[in-house]
């Protein structure tokens, strides 16, 4: 199965902006709806975004709404989320994985993830 590794998170001030990526290993990345979720210190993990095969569609909690935006480049296999004015209800270690049920049921399987802590 496709293998994924996280990084891009880092310490950012309220307002500012990130850029995570996630790197696929295999040649199946293309074929894959994928997604990013997130889990807070003391909360569940919740579901932030998610991009079809070719990127064509995309689905956002709405709480990110307008604020991030997720992409893809299939040549490279990596998935992008670009996190604008974030908060710090936005801190959170963020994972990214393969979407199984559109669009927010992922495949029981997590990396390490990557933090993102954003001070007030």
């Amino acid at each position: 199965q496709v293998q994924l590794v996280e990084s891009g998170g880092g310490l950012v001030q309220a307002g500012g902006s990130l850029r995570l990526s996630c790197a696929a290993s295999g040649r199946t990345f293309s074929g894959y709806n994928m997604g990013w979720f997130r889990q807070a210190p003391g909360k569940e993990r919740e579901f932030v975004a998610s991009i079809s095969t070719r990127g064509i569609t995309t689905t956002y909690a709405d709480s990110v709404k307008g604020r991030f935006t997720v992409s893809r480049d299939n040549v490279k296999n990596t998935m992008y989320l670009q996190m604008n004015s974030l908060t710090p209800q936005d801190t959170a270690v963020y994972y990214c994985n393969v979407i199984q049920n559109w669009p927010y049921g992922a495949r029981d399987y997590w990396g390490e993830g990557t933090l993102v802590t954003v001070s007030s």
